[in-house]
């Protein structure tokens, strides 16, 4: 299978793309490269350093599936610069599928993200529930993903909506809850929690890749929304989980700048037949195991927002 990859040398595609690739795909990967690349050299593989809102003269024709990572991900990056998030996270996936579905393209997975519901307070909160996005990023996914919808009945769109992520990747990020919280109890034998009642549902990165890998073995599932998550948390649970394996103090402030909680509930996904295999303990684990390596460095590129000011996007 021919498959696009766009954004495919970050967080989740650093990984997902080599795991396509051992599978016998030939993968076609569309990244900026603003964190670096850290994909291996292979015959199947051919990477294009591009900006996604200037594929002007790109051709789909020969992709059976494409699958869109790319954005400018997370609240803080986002309010950066709120105009080029728009563009990267909306008008250029409109541009994308319009010209893909043109050029023949039958299958569209999309990494929308959880946070499109905002803060909800019901114990199940399933995809037929209203949106309630609170921050420019959650409004770009939940536009981006009416934009995709809309091509249903011409392809098969899949919207998936991942919960926070955690674990290891190549292309690490210490700015989401577990991994973060994880590195400073390693780093500084102290977790600072904000708020910590805030609920959140959680996905270790390779459940999110096996779900990536479902929907290209099962495309002809139905079109729509699919909620990724499997553990709902509050951030002081989370401490608490690492505190008991590293024996770190914990730091409460009532104060926290985001107040998403909400739950998700997957059953929809489970219903098609996915199992998730992992979970936040195995990922708390092993980042404990990395960040004890004396190998390991902390790095600016580790941190979205402060990578993203040092080379002043536009």
């Amino acid at each position: 299978m021919n498959i696009l990859v766009t954004g495919g040398c970050g967080y989740t595609g650093s990984i997902l793309v080599p795991q396509l690739l051992k599978l016998g795909h030939k993968i076609t990967v569309i990244d900026i490269m603003w964190f670096g690349n850290f994909l291996k050299k292979n015959k199947n593989l051919k990477i294009i350093k591009r900006d996604i809102r200037k594929l002007y003269n790109f051709s789909y024709s020969k992709f059976n599936t494409i699958i869109h990572l790319a954005n400018i991900a997370n609240d803080p990056s986002v309010e950066l610069n709120p105009v080029l998030s728009w563009e990267v996270n909306v008008l250029a996936g409109q541009q994308m599928i319009d010209r893909a579905h043109k050029e023949g393209v039958k299958h569209f997975i999309f990494a929308s993200s959880g946070s499109v519901y905002g803060v909800k307070k019901e114990k199940n909160v399933t995809e037929d529930l209203n949106l309630d996005p609170i921050s420019t990023y959650n409004k770009t996914k939940m536009v981006a993903e009416n934009i995709f919808l809309n091509y249903k009945n011409k392809m098969q769109i899949h919207c998936i909506r991942p919960a926070t992520v955690c674990g290891l990747s190549p292309r690490l990020r210490l700015d989401v809850s577990v991994n973060l919280l994880t590195f400073q109890a390693i780093k500084k034998n102290i977790i600072n929690v904000h708020g910590g009642s805030q609920i959140r549902p959680n996905i270790y990165i390779i459940d999110l890749i096996n779900i990536y890998k479902h929907f290209l073995d099962k495309p002809y599932l139905n079109s729509g929304c699919y909620n990724a998550g499997f553990e709902n948390l509050s951030i002081l649970e989370i401490a608490k989980k690492i505190k008991k394996k590293t024996k770190c103090n914990i730091i409460v402030t009532k104060n926290s700048n985001d107040l998403r909680s909400y739950r998700q509930c997957s059953n929809k996904l489970l219903r098609t037949g996915f199992q998730p295999k992992f979970g936040v303990d195995f990922a708390i684990n092993e980042l404990i195991k990395k960040f004890r390596l004396k190998s390991f460095k902390e790095s600016e590129i580790n941190y979205t927002v402060k990578w993203m000011k040092k080379i002043k996007l536009n």
